[in-house]
């Protein structure tokens, strides 16, 4: 259940702090945080790794540039294919859309 703005501004007098700083402390809990020590992530987390939208990155695991393993019925990411990706999209020369004038 979503804080209402009076539960806020009463929690905050209550605590002794600004509403700003209470938002800004319940935003900060409730933010999924990077967490190194995860083998392997949720679509919604890599997509966040690679700060790419989730319709792409279920482009990229269909596409099979980004491998996925499936663990009961959940769909998981080894965080490791992610730095694989990066690292083999960054040695890749670039493709230039523009023709080059002879």
């Amino acid at each position: 259940m979503p804080a209402t703005p009076a539960l806020i501004a009463l929690l905050a007098d209550a605590l002794g702090v600004s509403e700003q700083d209470l938002r800004h402390a319940l935003h900060a809990s409730t933010s999924t945080a990077y967490d190194p020590t995860l083998v392997a992530l949720t679509v919604e987390e890599a997509a966040r790794r690679l700060s790419v939208g989730r319709t792409t990155m279920y482009a990229l695991l269909a596409s099979g540039e980004i491998p996925s393993v499936t663990i009961g019925r959940l769909r998981r990411i080894p965080a490791e294919a992610l730095n694989e990706y990066v690292a083999a999209r960054s040695t890749q020369p670039a493709r230039s859309t523009v023709a080059l004038a002879a």
